[in-house]
């Protein structure tokens, strides 16, 4: 088949033809989503070289794994899923519990009767603050999250997923996909909480 006639098909006719040998459309589908994927990993882990092999990992993983593959959700998903699980499985060699459980408990605000309470950024735009240091700032914020809680935040806040298309991509709860991303914030607000003050 042409080029022009496999960029012209769906995932899901793509998907077929590579379940049957087909090497081009198997190339197509890499072609498709393979800066996706590349852009995902990276985000995660912040490392090209570990991005470039989560990229291959994934692709091997989709080849290997093309007749598991039920339709049941967008391809996309699927691909989030193998992603963050790649990652997720290189970080768990390394002992987290310790972040994990300052994560728990966060040092929120008191308010005036004592009740906790997580600062608002309503009053200072984000926009007007992405300056350059306020990136960095960020970005090496976000490297400080465990992985467990920097995949659902990348996912929901930078991918722009929904909290039932995280959940299904990482295979947890909605309420644990919401419990996670509030505590993720909740972090990222304290360790960039003096760029935040007016």
């Amino acid at each position: 088949m042409k080029k022009e006639q496999l960029q012209a098909l769906s995932d899901d006719d793509l998907l077929q033809a590579a379940r049957t040998g087909d090497e081009n459309a198997f190339t197509e589908l890499v072609n498709r989503y393979g800066s996706m994927v590349h852009g995902f990993a990276f985000k995660l882990c912040r490392d090209a070289h570990k991005a470039d092999e989560s990229y291959q990992d994934t692709f091997i993983n989709v080849y290997r794994k093309l007749d598991q593959f039920d339709g049941k959700s967008k391809f996309s998903t699927w691909l989030y899923a193998i992603v963050a699980n790649n990652c997720l499985m290189s970080h768990r060699k390394r002992k987290l519990d310790a972040e994990m459980e300052s994560l728990d408990s966060p040092s929120m605000e008191k308010d005036e009767h004592g009740a906790n309470f997580v600062r608002s950024w309503d009053a200072s735009p984000i926009d007007t603050l992405m300056n350059t240091e306020l990136r960095k700032k960020l970005d090496e914020a976000i490297q400080k999250l465990p992985p467990g809680y920097r995949v659902v935040f990348v996912l929901r806040d930078v991918e722009r997923q929904t909290a039932e298309e995280t959940a299904k991509i990482l295979r947890l709860s909605v309420p644990a996909v919401k419990s996670r991303l509030r505590r993720a914030r909740v972090f990222l607000r304290e360790q960039l909480n003096q760029y935040m003050v007016q």
